[in-house]
């Protein structure tokens, strides 16, 4: 089946097209235009997803060397994400729908990250534990099955994600925060300064980011003789370890072999060796390229042809839901 993928949550337009779980064209577009005000402006980035679908769609075609009349479903992101950028790409996805006269079904971008490590490991085996980590989110699943989850740890208030993007710009470093962290860390001590980390007692699940930035603003308040890389590479590093922890945690309480790591802070490497360095002696440690843990429409393309191959659809009156939860 050849599905076309369609997301704009945020602030990268993203279109693909795959075929019986085989990605064959991936387009991202991201809005580098956000990048002056610190953060995304959601009119500007609802603008640019109306400027950009129809030719990357367009685009994604010749890529995947197919015709329009090729295309058997679509599958577009429905939320979590912003309301008016959402809704671009809702509209533009059923229009899409009824001019080809072929099924359509809104993708949870939850749920999408998740499968994005079954689009790449096809084999990947229940059950697992799931460190889900994005700009929005900072969750630990257990998924007994497919499309059957159980909830084992969320954030009280900042995602991971918001702390990396808080912090650079607490720091005076720029958007997005995540990317420029983890390269100014590099070069640092990760060692020298102490942050603070939440809910560390035993078997709690729970993730809280907002005492580490808060303590970071003091720092800088203080003016205390510490060189940036040094600062930034401590800062990371109480992140990091914060979420390893817990993740190790998950894999014990669930009695586990497998754990995948899903989300945009998927594709930072320290989080990837930190992970390795504590799990992967003991049981097998998943997560996707990194072209496809950062926002993508392969993974909703993927994840939308599952739902179809299971006879399951969408109306074309469904609503975008921002605040959208994985159930």
């Amino acid at each position: 089946m050849i599905v076309l993928g369609i997301e704009s949550s945020c602030d990268e337009t993203a279109v693909s097209i795959c075929k019986d779980g085989k990605i064959l064209s991936n387009i991202v577009s991201s809005q580098q235009v956000h990048s002056n005000y610190g953060g995304v402006v959601p009119e500007v980035a609802s603008r640019e997803h109306d400027r950009l679908l129809n030719q990357l769609v367009i685009k994604s075609i010749k890529e995947a060397n197919i015709s329009l009349n090729d295309i058997q479903g679509i599958g577009v992101t429905k939320g979590p994400g912003l309301a008016g950028t959402l809704l671009t790409g809702v509209s533009f996805a059923k229009g899409f729908s009824q001019s080809l006269n072929i099924p359509i079904i809104g993708i949870n971008h939850l749920e999408a990250h998740i499968y994005a490590n079954f689009l790449a490991y096809p084999k990947l085996e229940y059950p697992l534990v799931c460190l889900l980590v994005s700009g929005g989110h900072t969750q630990i699943w257990y998924i007994k099955n497919i499309f059957d989850y159980e909830l084992l740890g969320d954030t009280r208030d900042d995602a991971a994600g918001e702390a990396f993007d808080k912090g650079a710009r607490i720091l005076g470093l720029g958007y997005p925060g995540g990317p420029i962290i983890e390269k100014i860390a590099k070069k640092g001590n990760g060692d020298l300064i102490s942050f603070p980390k939440a809910f560390m007692e035993k078997d709690n699940l729970e993730f809280s980011f907002s005492g580490l930035k808060t303590s970071l603003l003091y720092l800088v308040k203080k003016n205390q003789l510490f060189e940036m890389e040094d600062i930034v590479a401590s800062y990371q590093k109480a992140i990091l370890d914060v979420l390893v922890t817990k993740l190790a945690r998950s894999v014990i309480i669930k009695k586990v072999n497998t754990c995948i790591i899903a989300g945009g802070v998927a594709a930072n490497k320290s989080l990837r060796r930190l992970v390795e360095d504590k799990l992967n002696a003991t049981i097998n440690v998943y997560y996707p390229d990194i072209n496809l843990c950062t926002d993508n429409a392969a993974m909703i393309a993927f994840l939308a042809e599952i739902y179809f191959k299971k006879g399951i659809r969408s109306n074309l009156d469904f609503e975008v839901i921002p605040n959208l939860k994985l159930k």
